[in-house]
């Protein structure tokens, strides 16, 4: 008997607890959760009226020719693209961003987004001017030292004149050597080629001659051989 009246009583307490922390959640809890979803709805959806297409092309401010690979980064923020070859770009932003453009040769220049849009797009032509940097004058010597200068200066051979340097090059001696070096000239030297691509193409899927047993070969070589080309060769050497 005193089992059930304990059972009792702890069920009405539990009950009489469950009731009371029911009215606590309807009267705190559900107030303050409507408060925080409906704040953080309202704030994804300002997010979200604030976001822009921003497209457009960077060009020169002389020319307006279109410049590629031109870096187009919001400020402070590591988002933003690049140009394409044609100086295109386009990336989402947000309103009131400031858009920086930056390419190596060209000044930089910044673009801030109004935040009077009616839309979710804007576009932009957007020039950049040329930066010029001015290096300090260098001079490259192509000797190290001062002393190796002086020495190179002292045993300097003054060059001739036009006249002298014309007399050397059209001695008859050097235009004789020249001529045995480069026996044919530039036409020859053409001709020589067709007739072996001629003879390649004649001669394509099957063997080509062998001229060990030509006997014009070996006519040109016993004339050669007894007009002495192979001992002037052998001297010369």
């Amino acid at each position: 008997m005193f089992s059930s009246f304990y059972n009792i009583l702890i069920n009405k307490t539990l009950t009489v607890a469950l009731n009371s922390f029911r009215r606590l959640m309807k009267k705190f809890l559900f107030p303050a959760l409507v408060f925080f979803f409906g704040y953080f709805s309202l704030y994804g959806q300002e997010n979200h009226t604030n976001l822009v297409q921003f497209s457009g092309v960077v060009v020169t401010g002389d020319s307006l020719k279109p410049i590629p690979y031109v870096n187009v980064i919001i400020r402070n923020t590591w988002r933003g693209t690049v140009t394409d070859y044609f100086g295109f770009f386009s990336f989402v932003a947000r309103m009131n961003d400031t858009i920086e453009f930056s390419s190596m040769g060209f000044k930089k220049s910044t673009f801030v987004i109004p935040d009077t849009l009616r839309n979710n797009r804007y576009s932009l032509i957007q020039m950049m001017h040329g930066d010029t940097v001015l290096l300090r004058e260098t001079v490259i010597y192509p000797w190290p030292t001062k002393e190796q200068f002086k020495d190179a200066f002292m045993n300097l051979r003054i060059p001739d004149d036009d006249y002298e340097r014309a007399r050397k090059n059209l001695a008859q001696a050097d235009l004789q050597a020249l001529y045995e070096n480069m026996p044919m000239d530039g036409s020859m030297n053409f001709r020589n080629q067709m007739q072996q691509q001629s003879s390649r193409l004649y001669y394509a899927g099957q063997l080509p001659p062998n001229n060990l047993l030509n006997p014009i070969a070996w006519a040109k070589f016993i004339e050669a051989w007894q007009n002495g080309d192979f001992k002037r060769k052998d001297k010369k050497k």
